[in-house]
């Protein structure tokens, strides 16, 4: 039971924080505004209709919600059915679908995901994103190496 209430602990600050921190540059930032924070960081607001990378982006907000809603159960089956020593990957599968509801939050209220980040170099940027997407590449990242202790431990074991 305590993991169960720290895994929904784990996704609702992670929901709440990434709202959060949308309202705040919704609510000082102008629409493509550059803030410098860091010689290789910037805010930068702007809209993703889309989903990673602007992908999907002409399909409208309808069936990137569907498709949302899809990941998300899928990633949630994932994780109730994965073992309670899984730890890292429970963890990740926490971050994956806490990101995934602070992007859908965003679709639903707005038609398209807010992002303000933006790493960069003189001569290159990387995609803008937020926090949410942050969350579900390292929750991401997070059930990788999960997986691949496992394996290692098997491989071990035999």
């Amino acid at each position: 039971m305590k993991r169960l209430s720290t895994a929904i602990a784990t996704v609702g600050a992670m929901v709440a924080i990434d709202q959060a921190i949308k309202v705040g540059v919704e609510q000082v930032m102008d629409y493509q505004e550059r803030i410098a924070l860091l010689p290789f960081l910037d805010l930068f607001l702007t809209y993703n209709p889309g989903i990673a990378f602007s992908m999907l982006s002409g399909l409208g907000a309808g069936p990137l919600i569907a498709i949302s809603v899809a990941v998300s159960a899928f990633v949630t089956w994932l994780w109730v059915s994965s073992p309670a020593e899984r730890v890292i990957a429970h963890f990740g599968f926490a971050l994956i679908i806490g990101g995934a509801i602070g992007n859908l939050i965003d679709r639903v209220l707005y038609g398209h995901v807010i992002d303000y980040f933006l790493f960069h170099t003189p001569g290159w940027s990387f995609a803008i994103f937020n926090l949410a997407d942050a969350a579900i590449t390292v929750g991401a990242g997070l059930v990788i190496v999960d997986e691949l202790l496992q394996w290692r431990s098997g491989r071990k074991a035999d």
